[in-house]
């Protein structure tokens, strides 16, 4: 587990999932046994490893070369188990004994050229989704939660939560109004303060106002430096105290905003420096000054995020220590949404960060402010130095569907992410990309035409739909179809095709053999999600341990037919174990 506070904790993906709380050598351990047990499962096989080979621990970036014929797998979670012991006992009792340790072992490999495949570099990455707080709350370091109180939409009353009042209806009065400075989110934060700092009604010592808790709590840290940015506009003269408020009442740190003239919406930075540490701490916005105060887009951010690119450093080295030849995003389902309504749409991510209008995530149940957008998914790729993979919204959601006859707005939508991406910076989109610091393009070669999407009632005539067009505009870009093309061939075209796995230990492990008979010449797979769920899996377990690494084996063995794998989901915030 990783853990930046008790509040805070976020675990990284790969095989075994991320609460089992093994050691990175004992997961290496894991994955050479499951390299045994397979080899006593299978009828045939035969290796040549070299030594610069890579596995799915070291993020398998090196090219290697791995051969082999499998035969059926058929072991059950017992075997598995029984396997485990007794390779774990061996190795015990080869400790204990001279006698036991000089026993002469044989390993055959065939080191044929001639039978060799190669592994590509891009086979084990990783795959973000917004999903159990991932981001908000997770690798994204923004630590206030509904900075533009707009968690309600964008009609008033909205949803200010996790926002709450210091002080009584007495002193003061918080409600919303449509009166912000940016168009695309209206909502801001009026505070009535009825006390004052003197006369009948005087305010209580430490003032009235706001605070906001985070994300369970900001992890706020003795000697590191945080930066305050927030709008503000009032009738008259202000006087704000900002504060970090530990638990226990506490001061960390504070500052005072003192303006004789903030008529206008006026932005407020201010660098406030710890001198206190603790894991519950919030922010709260005070004043025992009587009179009309309004708030917008309130940000608290560490000052030492990756690269300033807003990433939480211990977090982002974790990734980067996997070394992912791609990285897959947005999600998953949290690209399509229950509703269209609340789907995943670039071009609102995108631009300063106080104009994003942020939308609710319907299908994992919260509210973001996209502060991790478009921009900062393509710039974390480049940053982890992996292949961006871009999964955009196709039409499709959970629950309702675009005609192919009214589609062209959604392929628009993608041409246009794709020109945001790799334009020129003079173009029309590539202009805003450099306007947010990336002058130069990214290099995006791989997206991904919705998500489970296949079956569905429009996806196949929205695809080709898609497919035309951006094969047309950038004929290098590889696409991916949601479709599974390994039991027999696509009926459309495609690069490369999506293949999900959520089962049991022994499924999991069983599919090892799924790409044995997968087709050499057409579309390679993208195994892009995988992972035991459900009772096998748990918090984390070693069986689940086991039969993951299993069927990384397999897709090894099959190189020449799998392209890429990832697991998911990559990070769980353990305050919301919604999907793990």
């Amino acid at each position: 587990m990783i853990s930046r506070s008790n509040h805070t904790m976020i675990s990284p993906y790969n095989c075994p999932p991320p609460s089992l709380f093994l050691s990175h050598h004992m997961t290496k351990s894991l994955y050479n046994t499951a390299r045994v047990l397979l080899s006593l499962s299978h009828t045939s096989h035969t290796r040549k490893i070299p030594k610069n080979w890579g596995s799915p621990f070291s993020g398998c970036t090196n090219s290697g070369y791995v051969t082999g014929k499998m035969g059926a797998i058929t072991l059950s979670k017992s075997v598995l188990l029984f396997f485990f012991v007794v390779l774990s006992a061996v190795h015990r009792s080869s400790s204990a004994t001279g006698v036991e340790a000089n026993q002469t072992v044989s390993l055959v490999i065939n080191a044929s050229e001639a039978s060799a495949k190669y592994i590509p570099k891009t086979l084990f990455g990783v795959f973000f989704e917004e999903i159990n707080h991932a981001g908000a709350g997770g690798l994204w370091a923004e630590l206030v939660n509904n900075r533009g109180f707009e968690a309600g939409g964008p009609n008033t009353p909205s949803n200010i939560a996790p926002w709450s009042v210091i002080g009584n209806e007495s002193s003061l009065i918080i409600s919303t109004e449509r009166s912000s400075r940016f168009d695309r989110n209206k909502i801001a934060l009026r505070m009535d303060v009825l006390c004052d700092h003197e006369g009948s009604n005087t305010c209580p010592p430490g003032g009235v106002g706001i605070y906001n808790p985070g994300f369970w709590g900001m992890n706020i840290e003795q000697g590191k430096t945080y930066k305050l940015v927030l709008y503000a506009r009032s009738l008259g003269p202000i006087n704000v105290s900002v504060s970090l408020t530990g638990s226990s009442g506490s001061t960390l740190a504070t500052a005072n905003i003192v303006d004789s003239d903030v008529s206008n919406w006026t932005k407020i930075e201010l660098t406030l420096q710890a001198k206190g540490t603790d894991v519950n701490s919030r922010l709260q916005l005070t004043t025992t000054r009587k009179g009309v105060v309004w708030f917008d887009q309130v940000s608290l951010m560490p000052t030492d995020t990756y690269k300033g690119h807003g990433f939480r450093k211990d977090l982002f080295e974790m990734v980067k220590n996997l070394k992912p030849g791609f990285i897959r995003f947005p999600g998953g389902c949290f690209v399509e949404g229950e509703w269209l309504r609340n789907a995943f749409r670039w071009k609102e991510t995108v631009g300063p960060w106080e104009e994003r209008p942020g939308h609710f995530g319907d299908v994992w149940h919260y509210w973001t402010d996209d502060g991790l957008g478009h921009f900062e998914f393509l710039q974390l790729a480049e940053d982890l130095e992996a292949e961006p993979i871009w999964v955009f919204n196709n039409g499709v959601s959970h629950n309702d569907e675009v005609d192919t006859s009214s589609i062209q707005p959604f392929v628009q939508e993608a041409l246009d992410g794709i020109e945001f991406a790799r334009g020129d910076a003079k173009s029309k989109w590539g202009s805003i990309r450099a306007a947010m610091g990336h002058p130069e393009p990214f290099d995006l070669k791989y997206v991904a035409v919705g998500n489970e999407d296949c079956g569905k009632k429009y996806y196949l005539g929205n695809y080709l739909e898609f497919y035309s067009a951006i094969q047309r505009e950038y004929p290098d870009i590889k696409l991916i179809s949601n479709c599974d093309g390994s039991s027999r061939p696509l009926d459309h075209p495609a690069h490369i095709y999506d293949y999900h796995i959520y089962s049991s230990a022994n499924n999991v492990f069983a599919a090892a053999q799924k790409f044995d008979r997968a087709s050499r010449t057409g579309p390679k797979a993208f195994v892009s999600e995988y992972a035991v769920h459900g009772s096998d899996a748990g918090t984390g377990s070693l069986l689940a341990a086991l039969a993951e690494a299993g069927f990384l084996i397999g897709l090894e063995k099959n190189c020449d037919a799998v392209e890429m794998a990832s697991y998911a989901p990559l990070f769980v915030n353990t305050n919301d174990r919604t999907y793990v």
